[in-house]
């Protein structure tokens, strides 16, 4: 877990080590994971918990959780109060819409304050997923089938400090396996998650039918549309370079594109992939294909 979130992070270049992330921690297994796997990683954290007062005392629960969890780990904490179900009356929208409005705003305030690079967040790979199948069910282009990116605009507060997804490179089982296995650490479950006249919550029981690979196909599915929005708008980027290897030597069936167009980046001379047809190796800045005799 260390060593895929680690190379996700340099390869995307999505963090420096040289100034403090603010980390959005719930209490749940996604975040407390993040926040492990950051400071095992040797980045400087600051922990940012929102109390919305929606679940009685459970949502007291989790604050007392992420109190305790933060003191074990000796890692600064800011803690929020908000009187969510008022500012959705007030504004004229969704509970779930004020909630969100009211944490990436009040992320940017305390990324601010502590003069933060990044705020982290712990989406991956089922919640890209998740995305994905929620956007097709609404309707969708390729933007929508994009799903989340990396790196993106606070929604809230567009021109501020930009929101980081480290954990877009995992599935959720394997953040489990992570945190029971591998660190032993505990954390808290959100009972509205069980929920499935919630259509977000409905989605992911329905994910739960779908194994480790389907999913990370999946999320690999909303990289290539990144490349190809990218490429749409212009913009240079990773995404926009593996696409367009990819539709260079898609009849050849190579399984790991960006591994090969890592590879090609870096000048690995001599480096080989195979195919069930076909070879490809690395030759002076160049990839050669042949076929397997």
């Amino acid at each position: 877990m260390l060593r895929r979130v680690s190379t996700y992070i340099r390869q995307r270049g999505l963090l420096q080590k040289d100034k403090p992330v603010l980390v959005a921690l719930s209490g749940g297994a996604d975040s407390v994971s993040l926040l492990d796997v950051l400071l095992q990683a040797g980045y400087t954290c600051v922990a940012a918990h929102c109390n919305f007062h929606l679940r009685g005392a459970e949502s007291n629960r989790d604050e007392a959780f992420v109190r305790d969890l933060c003191k074990q780990m000796n890692v600064e904490l800011e803690v929020t109060d908000f009187d969510t179900i008022e500012y959705a009356r007030t504004h004229e929208v969704s509970i779930e819409v004020a909630a969100r409005e009211l944490r990436y705003r009040w992320f940017d305030e305390m990324a601010r304050k502590h003069q933060c690079q990044a705020v982290c967040v712990a989406h991956h790979q089922n919640d890209q997923a998740e995305t994905i199948l929620l956007n097709l069910k609404r309707g969708t282009g390729i933007r929508g089938l994009a799903g989340m990116r990396p790196v993106s605009a606070n929604p809230i507060v567009p021109e501020s400090v930009p929101i980081v997804r480290p954990l877009l490179c995992t599935t959720r089982g394997y953040i489990e396996h992570y945190l029971k296995d591998k660190r032993h650490l505990n954390w808290v479950t959100d009972s509205t998650n069980s929920d499935t006249s919630i259509t977000r919550n409905a989605i992911r029981e329905q994910l739960k039918n779908y194994s480790k690979t389907e999913i990370e196909h999946m999320a690999q599915t909303a990289e290539y549309m990144q490349g190809y929005v990218d490429i749409i708008e212009g913009r240079s980027s990773r995404e926009e370079g593996i696409v367009r290897l990819y539709e260079q030597i898609r009849e050849y069936n190579f399984a790991e594109i960006d591994k090969i167009y890592d590879a090609l980046q870096k000048g690995e001379g001599g480096k080989v992939f195979t195919s069930k047809t076909h070879k490809a190796t690395i030759k002076k800045g160049k990839l050669c294909v042949t076929l397997v005799s």
